[in-house]
């Protein structure tokens, strides 16, 4: 038997229909959030579910004077803390040593041929690893030969055993182990056989460069060579211009558009624009062609920048759904080779696409900026009109409390002019009005938003003068009663407002 639906309960129409379609496809865009990226040595490790454990106090786990060997996991970062761990790992080129982990052996997730895994496996079990330690093959010894990555272990064992040498010899608190300089981590984590020549300035560097790779893979060594010519070789290679062109948030595109990066305390949002750009046939073509290149781009600054966090990027509108999906495919394609851990969603309806991407450590521009100290890191200043009016105001607040003696404001220049200019009157106003006399003063010391008011000598007030408090309001006149009809829950009760001071800018009295 067939159920008929009730009049009221009609099939949906069309507009209905497609919110409906909206609505789900919104749904499940929400899942599909894709992992990219996570090639540094520290995500090698496989993600194992966790058992659900309850939340402990800290109080309840160490106690004062109790001694425990960690690492730092998370740099400081503002007003957040370090993150530490005891469970301990160092990254070699081919593997990761675990100290005090009791997994055995284990071949990064990012390895996915079958063959090359049951290869490594057999690898990790040669490697005779002591017990309560554990050993995790990254995915550049993916096509290495059992020597070398034998080697490498090795290599991480010795380090381990200083470690835990210097550990007992050591009191608390002592650093023990910091990670290879950035020439040894270069040597581990970058070179590749596609590199033929690396070249190092100043001996030192050389000769740390030379015997690190003579001990992490002896039949490279002859690739580390040194840099004799008079140019600096960040000259000569144009590293100065490129590291200019890092702290700027614009990035130019080949094909004339450009990408915006704004770095704030909630995001980075990264704004694609199409400028120049109009070699393509259609609007869609042109912006398909721009936001593929922007991708790329986009994932390149990424990395360059270290730009974490919640990263929110602005495409360029494309009406048909293909080519959101084309532009989506370029970034995530351009994004696995990255060393940190990368969430990326889809392009939302707005032309939005939301990603996180996990931070290892400062930004550039954290690290080598500092907030300007006259806009306080905003990018933005008050007008000189803004600054002019504000400094009126102060001084009539000023002249409110205290007007027995003249007084003198110290501006900078630019506000200085401005208020002789165009607030003359109102000066001479507050002169005639209080009796005294106000000396306006260039101060280039000052902040660009500030200003100083100082007390002088006494006023002499003219026999006969009447200080003026508060200037008069203007009153409107009242309406006849009778063309006036006030319903009794219709009353309005209109209160004063209060003249509002100025909260900001300096004031110093002496």
């Amino acid at each position: 038997a067939s159920e008929t639906a009730p009049a009221d309960e009609a099939a949906p129409s069309d507009s209905d229909r497609g919110m409906l379609e909206e609505v789900q496809s919104a749904h499940s865009d929400e899942h599909e959030i894709e992992s990219v990226g996570a090639e540094d040595a520290l995500e090698e490790v496989r993600n194992r579910r966790k058992p659900v454990r309850r939340q402990y106090k800290i109080q309840e786990v160490i106690k004062r004077r109790q001694i425990l060997l960690v690492q730092v996991v998370k740099e400081e970062r503002g007003n957040k803390g370090a993150a530490l761990t005891t469970y301990l790992s160092l990254a070699g080129r081919y593997s990761v040593l675990m100290p005090n982990t009791a997994r055995g052996g284990g071949i990064s997730r990012k390895i996915t041929n079958a063959q090359d895994r049951k290869r490594l496996k057999e690898v990790v079990a040669d490697l005779e690893v002591p017990q309560g330690m554990g050993v995790i093959l990254r995915t550049a010894g993916e096509s290495r030969t059992k020597a070398e990555i034998k080697r490498d272990y090795e290599y991480l064992m010795r380090l381990w055993e200083n470690v835990r040498s210097l550990t007992l010899q050591s009191s608390a608190p002592a650093l023990v182990y910091e990670e290879g300089s950035l020439i040894k981590r270069s040597v581990r984590d970058l070179y590749n056989k596609d590199i033929d020549e690396i070249l190092v300035s100043g001996e030192d560097g050389y000769r740390e460069a030379k015997d690190f790779m003579r001990m992490l893979m002896p039949s490279h060594a002859k690739v580390v060579q040194p840099y004799r010519d008079t140019t600096p070789i960040f000259v000569r290679n144009g590293i100065e211009a490129q590291l200019d062109r890092m702290l700027q948030p614009q990035v130019t595109l080949k094909s004339g558009g450009y990408i915006i990066i704004n770095q704030t305390e909630a995001l980075v949002s990264i704004d694609v624009n199409s400028g120049r750009s109009t070699k393509e046939h259609s609007i869609e073509d042109t912006a398909l062609h721009t936001n593929l290149e922007a991708a790329e781009e986009v994932a390149r600054q990424l990395r360059l920048r270290d730009l974490a966090g919640l990263i929110v990027i602005d495409f360029i509108d494309m009406e048909e759904n293909r080519n959101n999906r084309a532009v989506e495919k370029r970034l995530k394609d351009h994004l696995k080779n990255d060393r940190a851990r990368i969430q990326v969603g889809r392009i939302s309806h707005f032309g939005l696409m939301e990603m996180s991407r996990q931070r290892i450590r400062a930004s550039v521009l954290e690290s080598t900026m500092k907030p300007c100290p006259h806009c306080g890191g905003t990018g933005h200043v008050r007008s000189d009109s803004s600054v002019a009016l504000m400094v009126v105001r102060a001084i009539e607040e000023f002249l409110l409390k205290d007007s027995r003696s003249h007084i003198t404001v110290r501006t900078p220049a630019a506000t200085a002019l401005y208020v002789l200019n165009h607030k003359r009157a109102n000066l001479v106003e507050l002169e005639a009005r209080f009796g005294l006399t106000i000396t306006l003063e260039a101060d280039e010391t000052l902040g660009a938003q500030h200003y100083a008011i100082f007390r002088g000598a006494v006023a002499e007030k003219p026999e006969g003068f009447v200080e003026v408090r508060s200037l008069p309001t203007y009153v409107e006149p009242e309406e006849p009663e009778d063309e006036i009809v006030v319903e009794e829950e219709d009353e309005v009760s209109v209160q004063a407002e209060q003249p509002r001071h100025p909260q900001q800018g300096q004031q110093r009295s002496e």
